[in-house]
């Protein structure tokens, strides 16, 4: 068997309930990981060529519309990835095909309903969204909006890939909506049609990915019980809770910066933030990858079998990622974006360390969300209300900005690090079974 067939195989196999051996589970997050990580590269790659792209074409006014609409489609994807965390959950505890269809398909009604009432909602109010962000014309919201109606049950389809650890056709399924973005892109604004195509770019990169994105459970064995465990309401209201908590977290300072800033300047923080987004898309790979692992495994083996490895893998890249952006912003800036943006280049190492310490507060909150209902959803949510008032207060100059998310950031991976300091130590000293 494959790499990849015994990755996609092992839930299906009663991962939940037999449990595969335990040095084998931590391979699999390993590998999980790893091929996370190679699409991410590859994700990130497009994505950045896609922005690079319309900074370059557009320049720092147009590319900041461009980012303040991209943002609103990430602020839409705290319901994707709640729907696809849920489904992911589910599906990974469920042992039997039929179950698990079962489960995915009664997602896939509810994120169809929503999907078509937020894309909807959202371009009614396009006018005043517009305003409110600057934005030249309201028909840019109304074509995010047909973007959101398929992304929101695209995250069903991905969260079915997730729970059956069927990690490189989940990885495809990025490649494939990043590559649709970035291609669809160069061609429409090489063609004249500006922000509009830019825009409409990337709707379509989402329409692609959930036509492409198929599912499949495969038979169930004629011994195998046909129980199913549903999708829980409480899980899926912690779901939403973390993703509104997370997506407010990693966009609202760019739809605050564009109210409070010239357009300018906005599009100088958006490139910023391009930056700092690599990282923390990275990082979420790698908590993918453990989700549905831990999901399935034993409390008393979780710590030190599912949550060491991507929590030093995310530390390790956070720690590389911000060496490299403070020895070299001004040439990665200059070089891969223009000389336009270089007086930006000074932010960069700074956001660079807000997003590294939120992304570990993110292993953590994952692993705990992975394993129970979680408070420290919550506590995050709670956190981004103080980013917005924090932003809306201390907003003098860019650098204040980052300031204040690197203090809060700070605060928050303390508080949710507490519990896992306080039972490292009796964790580790358990003895390990044969």
């Amino acid at each position: 068997m494959t790499t990849e067939q015994n990755v996609a195989a092992l839930p299906s196999a009663g991962l939940s309930s037999a449990m595969a051996p335990r040095p084998l589970r931590s391979s699999l997050v390993l590998s999980g990981s790893l091929v996370m990580l190679m699409g991410s590269v590859v994700v990130s790659l497009l994505n950045f060529g896609y922005n690079v792209g319309m900074a370059r074409m557009l320049g720092p006014a147009e590319f900041g519309h461009v980012s303040a609409v991209a943002t609103l489609l990430m602020l839409g994807s705290a319901i994707t990835l709640s729907f696809q965390l849920v489904c992911a959950k589910f599906v990974a505890r469920n042992n039997d095909p039929r179950s698990k269809e079962r489960v995915y398909r009664d997602l896939m009604r509810r994120a169809g309903f929503v999907g078509i009432v937020v894309g909807a909602g959202i371009a009614g109010f396009g006018l005043p969204i517009a305003h409110l962000l600057k934005l030249p014309s309201p028909w840019l919201i109304a074509v995010l909006g047909i973007g959101l109606a398929f992304a929101i049950p695209l995250g069903v389809k991905r969260g079915g890939l997730q729970g059956l650890c069927a990690f490189p056709r989940l990885a495809g399924n990025f490649v494939l909506e990043a590559a649709v973005k970035f291609a669809l892109a160069m061609v429409l604004v090489s063609l004249g049609y500006g922000i509009f195509g830019a825009v409409g770019a990337i709707s379509a990169g989402a329409i692609a990915a959930f036509v492409a994105g198929l599912v499949r459970f495969g038979a169930p064995a004629e011994s195998q019980a046909t129980t199913c465990i549903p999708a829980s309401f409480h899980e899926g209201m912690q779901m939403t809770v973390f993703f509104v908590g997370q997506v407010v977290i990693n966009n609202i300072d760019i739809l605050l910066v564009k109210y409070f800033f010239p357009p300018a300047e906005a599009g100088m923080y958006a490139a910023v933030a391009l930056f700092g987004r690599l990282l923390y898309f990275a990082s979420w790979n790698v908590v993918s990858a453990m989700f549905p692992i831990s999901a399935a495994t034993p409390e008393k083996d979780g710590l030190r079998r599912v949550l060491v490895t991507p929590l030093l893998m995310v530390l390790g890249m956070s720690i590389a990622y911000i060496a490299l952006l403070a020895l070299l912003p001004n040439f990665l800036l200059d070089f891969i974006l223009g000389h336009s943006f270089a007086a930006a280049d000074s932010l960069l190492p700074y956001y660079a360390t807000a997003t590294g310490l939120y992304s570990i507060s993110v292993v953590l909150m994952a692993y705990e969300m992975s394993r129970k209902i979680a408070n420290t959803g919550w506590l995050q949510l709670l956190f981004s209300g103080l980013l917005v008032l924090g932003i809306s207060l201390f907003h003098n100059s860019l650098k204040e900005v980052v300031e204040v998310q690197i203090l809060l950031m700070f605060v928050l991976l303390t508080l949710v690090s507490l519990p896992f300091l306080r039972n490292w130590r009796s964790l580790l000293r358990q003895p390990e079974a044969a």
